[in-house]
C-alpha cells in the first residue's frame, strides 16, 4: 500500500498546483523507493497531462461522482511509492452548496491525510480562524498540516506559530514570485508543451521550494494514510482489474485506435485501462497527421481536446477524413466525444469536417453546457440499454445544430434535464465527456462490438 497526502486549497487560485508541482518534483529528486505518483481530483484533464508530460510522473483521476469510495481506493492501490494527490477549487467545494463530490469527500472515502494550502499574502492572525475554520467544518476533516503561499521566510514564522496553536502543523512556504507560478494562465489552451520556459519556471521551483518547504514532514503525514488491506498489488498485480483483464484476454483482442495528438488529448488513463481490463489492444494515431486509421483497428476512439485550434490541418487531411467516413460506415464502432463529436460534423466554424454527423458548430462566447450530469439512454445502443445510465461531465463552449436525442442528460447540481448525444448499434457521438472506467458495462458493449466487428472483418478477407 503506498503512502500518499493529498494538498488542498482553501479556495481557487490559492496556490495549489504550485505547491503540488513542487512537491513532485522535490519528491522525484529524491528518488523515494517505489517512486511518486501523482493523482487529481475531479475530472479536469489538464493538471495530469501535465504532471505526464512535464514532471514525468503517472497521474490519473479521482472523482467521486465517476467512481465510488472502493473503485477510488483501488485507484490508489495500482500505485506503488508515494503518491500524491492535488485537491479541486476549495477543500469543501463541490456540487450544490453541500459541497458533494468535494476533495474532502475523496480524502474521506480513501483515508488520505490533507495538507491544506493558505494564500498568507495579507493575512497574519487571521490564519487562525481559517485554519481552524477549516479543521471543525467537518467532524473528520483529514487535515494535518498546512503550507502558506505567497508570504516571505519572517512572515512565515509568525504563521508557523499561528498554525500550531491552531491545531495543525506548519510546513514551510512558498515566497511571491511571479517566477515560480503554475497556474491556471499556463494549463488553460496553451498545452504544456508550448511554454518555452517552462522547464525553467519548475527547476527554479524546486530550487525554491526545497529551502522553504519541510518535505520531510510532508513525507511523514503522507505515511500516516490509512491502509486499504488490498495486497494483491504487492505481488505486481493491480487490484481487482488484473484478474479481470487475464480473465478476457482468453478471447481475441480487439484493437481500438485512440486518437491523441496535439488536437485530441483529453483522455482519462483510466478508460485506456478500462479498455485494457476488458480485453481490448490499444493503438494511437493522429488524425491531424497520419493518413489513415491503422489498418488492424476494429473500433474508434476520438476523445476531447482542442480541434477547433487544428481545423486548417484536419480539413486539408482529406485521406484521413475518407477513413473515418468509410470506417464509420461499415460499422466499425465509434465514441466520439466532445471534440471527437465536432470533428464528425459537417464543418466547424465554417470548416468543413467528416460529416458523418449532419450539422454544423459554431463556436460561442459562453459555455454551452458545464458540469457533472447523469446520462440515460433513451434506446438501445452502442454503449447503453434502454433505461440504464452512466455518469459523465460536460465542459464546451460550440454550440451544435445536431446535439443528438439518443440519451436524456441530467445535470447533478440542478436536476435540469436536456436531450443530447447520437446513440446508435455502433456509435456514440456527444458533447458529454466519459469516464468509462466507472461504467463496466459500458465499456463490456463497446468491445464486445469491436471484436465481433473485428471477427466479421477477418471472416471477410479469407472468403
Amino acid at each position: 500500500m503506498n503512502d500518499r497526502v493529498m494538498i488542498a486549497g482553501t479556495n481557487s487560485g490559492c496556490g495549489k498546483t504550485t505547491l503540488t508541482t513542487a512537491i513532485l518534483a522535490l519528491l522525484k529528486e529524491k528518488g523515494l523507493p517505489g517512486g511518486i505518483s501523482a493523482f487529481k481530483c475531479g475530472p479536469d484533464y489538464i493538471d495530469p497531462m501535465f504532471h505526464r508530460s512535464v514532471l514525468g510522473v503517472p497521474s490519473h483521476n479521482l472523482d467521486p461522482f465517476f467512481s465510488t469510495p472502493e473503485q477510488m481506493r483501488d485507484q490508489l492501490d495500482r500505485s506503488s511509492g508515494t503518491s500524491v494527490i492535488e485537491g479541486v477549487m476549495g477543500y469543501y467545494d463541490g456540487i450544490g452548496t453541500e459541497g458533494r463530490c468535494s476533495s474532502w469527500t475523496v480524502a474521506s472515502a480513501t483515508g488520505t491525510p490533507v495538507i491544506v494550502v493558505i494564500n498568507g499574502r495579507g493575512m497574519y492572525t487571521s490564519a487562525a480562524a481559517v485554519i481552524k475554520g477549516f479543521i471543525g467544518f467537518r467532524e473528520s476533516s483529514m487535515i494535518r498540516g498546512v503550507i502558506f503561499n505567497n508570504v516571505n521566510e519572517m512572515v512565515y514564522r509568525g504563521l508557523a506559530e499561528i498554525a500550531r496553536e491552531a491545531g495543525t502543523e506548519p510546513l514551510g512556504f512558498l515566497p511571491h514570485d511571479p517566477d515560480i507560478t503554475i497556474g491556471s494562465r499556463h494549463l488553460g489552451l496553451i498545452t504544456a508543451e508550448e511554454i518555452s520556459d517552462l522547464d525553467r519556471r519548475i527547476r527554479h521551483l524546486r530550487e525554491t521550494a526545497s529551502q522553504t518547504l519541510d518535505v520531510e514532514g510532508i513525507l511523514r503525514i503522507a505515511g500516516t494514510a490509512r491502509k486499504h488491506g488490498n495486497t494483491d498489488h504487492m505481488d505486481g498485480k493491480p487490484p481487482g482489474s488484473r484478474s479481470l483483464r487475464e480473465k478476457k484476454n482468453c478471447f481475441s483482442k480487439p484493437v481500438i485506435a485512440v486518437a491523441r495528438d496535439e488536437a485530441f488529448s483529453f483522455i482519462y488513463s483510466e478508460t485506456i485501462e478500462a479498455f485494457e481490463d476488458h480485453g481490448g489492444e490499444i493503438v494511437y494515431f493522429s488524425p491531424v497527421h497520419d493518413k489513415g486509421i491503422p489498418q488492424e483497428a476494429s473500433a474508434i476512439y476520438l476523445p476531447g481536446g482542442y480541434p477547433e485550434l487544428y481545423l486548417k490541418e484536419l480539413s486539408g487531411n482529406q485521406s484521413m477524413l475518407r477513413s473515418v467516413r468509410e470506417k464509420a460506415v461499415s460499422g466499425m464502432p465509434v465514441i466520439a466525444e466532445c471534440g471527437g463529436f465536432l470533428y464528425l460534423h459537417e464543418s466547424v466554424d465554417g470548416v468543413p469536417l467528416a460529416g458523418i454527423v449532419a450539422g454544423e458548430a459554431v463556436k460561442t462566447d459562453r459555455l454551452q453546457n458545464f458540469g457533472y450530469i447523469t446520462l440515460t439512454a433513451g434506446e438501445d445502443s452502442l454503449l447503453l440499454e434502454k433505461g440504464n445510465s452512466l455518469p459523465a461531465h460536460e465542459f464546451h463552449y460550440y454550440r451544435s445544430t445536431s446535439n443528438g436525442d439518443s440519451f436524456v442528460a441530467r445535470k447533478a447540481s440542478n436536476g435540469r434535464t436536456y436531450t443530447c448525444v447520437h446513440g446508435s448499434a455502433t456509435v456514440y457521438a456527444g458533447f458529454p465527456h466519459l469516464y468509462l472506467s466507472s461504467a463496466p458495462e459500458a465499456v463490456e458493449r463497446f468491445i464486445s462490438m469491436a471484436r465481433e466487428y473485428g471477427n466479421s472483418k477477418r471472416g471477410n478477407e479469407n472468403e
